[in-house]
């Protein structure tokens, strides 16, 4: 919250050893809210003991993708051709995503907390 708006908002999922980001959405880019979400998820996993910090992102989110790695994540899986089974419980997940990538695959990237 700034000025009594919302600025940003994650939502995460705590499950045995490992907490997963399933959202992030941050309204103000540039000013440290997404890193600040990030940073308060991971303080929540250490709290509950868990392992690693987790999310997935697609092959076009180029913008997430750096995001993630400068804050220390490290590409944990690639599963290519995933979008597809997604659609099928999802159909308005579009073809072409970011900077006119076809959005096929799903990254999985995930922080040590240990």
């Amino acid at each position: 919250m700034a000025d009594d708006r919302i600025v940003g908002v994650i939502t995460y999922r705590a499950d045995g050893d490992e907490i997963e980001v399933v959202t992030l959405n941050s309204y103000e880019e540039g000013r440290g809210i997404g890193s600040a979400l990030i940073d308060r998820v991971a303080a929540v996993g250490r709290e509950l003991r868990v392992r690693r910090l987790w999310l997935i992102t697609t092959n076009d989110n180029t913008w997430a993708m750096r995001f993630y790695q400068r804050r220390g994540s490290s590409l944990a899986a690639a599963y290519p051709r995933a979008i597809a089974a997604s659609r099928q419980l999802k159909p308005a997940i579009s073809l072409v995503g970011n900077d006119g990538i076809p959005i096929r695959d799903e990254l999985e990237f995930e922080f040590s907390l240990i």
